[in-house]
């Protein structure tokens, strides 16, 4: 299975309408928001609500495809296909107005499951700045009428890596030690907190490679396959799927070299 012009064309228009609405609310909820909770109120209501605007569209337009979102969960597909959704990926720097977050659309085949599909179609849109990513299957990753291609070889210099950290205390010292045995091959570190950012950076070259531990579907699903279709690797330890374990992205060279090392 394929995916068609149209349905990447689909993928595109709702991210930028869901884009827009994550946008606007963001403008409406830091007018009025008073204080901490009143914020994070307003983030937890923009991100159900672009989801929900992102469900509507696909139920309207394509009734039998199925849906994982992180904000409603799962539902059934009849045609083979899910749509893979995180409304606002990098909530923390919409409620804090950092200009990087992004409403995330992958379209993948089979089980949506990162072991199991297989991606189709992926959407990442960041409202803040404009800039709106799109691959499908075959097609190669783009951004503009600019064809995306990862950075392979990696300067002498070493490499741009990018990671992230999860809320859980429990979980920071294993990320920070991980971090340690990688700056060895580092040029310098970046944590720009929402993944398909991440992924999309590494496509475009803007990152050398990313990886983090802890990613759920609807965080790689639109990013995984741009950097895929943009000559890059993406994967897990020893071989297995990239997933909640750990997610590494980069050129192959690089993406080797981070293997060993994050296995260590």
């Amino acid at each position: 299975m394929t995916a068609s012009p149209a349905l990447l064309e689909l993928a595109v228009d709702i991210a930028r309408e869901a884009g827009e609405l994550a946008a606007r609310r963001r403008r409406e909820g830091v007018s009025i928001a008073a204080t901490k909770s009143a914020l994070a109120d307003i983030v937890t209501e923009a991100d159900r609500e672009v989801e929900s605007l992102i469900r509507d569209r696909i139920a309207a337009e394509r009734p039998d495809d199925g849906f994982l979102g992180e904000e409603s969960g799962a539902g059934e597909s009849r045609s083979g296909l899910t749509w893979v959704v995180d409304p606002i990926d990098g909530t923390v720097n919409y409620a804090y107005g950092i200009p990087a977050y992004a409403v995330s659309i992958g379209i993948v085949s089979g089980r949506p499951d990162p072991a199991a599909w297989t991606a189709l179609a992926g959407v990442v849109f960041n409202p803040a700045v404009g800039d709106l990513f799109r691959a499908a299957q075959g097609e190669g990753a783009w951004l503009g009428d600019r064809r995306l291609a990862v950075n392979d070889p990696v300067s002498d210099a070493g490499a741009l890596l990018a990671t992230g950290f999860g809320y859980d205390p429990a979980t920071h010292a294993g990320d920070l030690a991980r971090l340690t045995k990688v700056m060895p091959l580092a040029r310098d570190i970046r944590r720009i907190g929402a993944a398909s950012l991440d992924l999309a950076g590494v496509a475009a070259g803007r990152l050398d490679g990313y990886f983090e531990r802890g990613l759920h579907p609807w965080d790689m699903a639109a990013g995984a396959l741009m950097v895929t279709e943009a000559g890059g690797r993406v994967g897990g330890i020893g071989g297995a799927a990239a997933g909640r374990s750990m997610t590494i992205a980069a050129g192959p060279d690089l993406f080797a070299r981070l293997t060993e090392i994050i296995v260590e």
